[in-house]
């Protein structure tokens, strides 16, 4: 494998158990600092905010296997 790549598989969302989907999804919320103008929005909004992007599509899980970590991305950004 070239190392200089970042090979990238989506993992099937909806095959994970609740609480951890919820979980990765609060983690990558919470690096994100996401600046939502002036409307603070809660962890909790967000959190559903990103699983309905993932519900309908306009955004992936997805797996790094350079990087051994897992991000979520808008689908159009996903080169895999």
């Amino acid at each position: 494998m070239d190392p200089t790549s970042d090979n990238l598989m989506i993992i099937p969302w909806k095959e994970l158990d609740s609480e951890t989907l919820d979980n990765l999804i609060e983690s990558f919320v919470l690096r994100e600092g996401t600046d939502y103008g002036e409307q603070e929005r809660s962890l909790e909004q967000k959190v559903k905010d990103v699983r309905r992007q993932l519900a309908s599509g306009d955004a992936v899980l997805v797996w790094s296997e350079l990087h051994e970590t897992v991000n979520i991305m808008p689908r159009g950004q996903f080169n895999g």
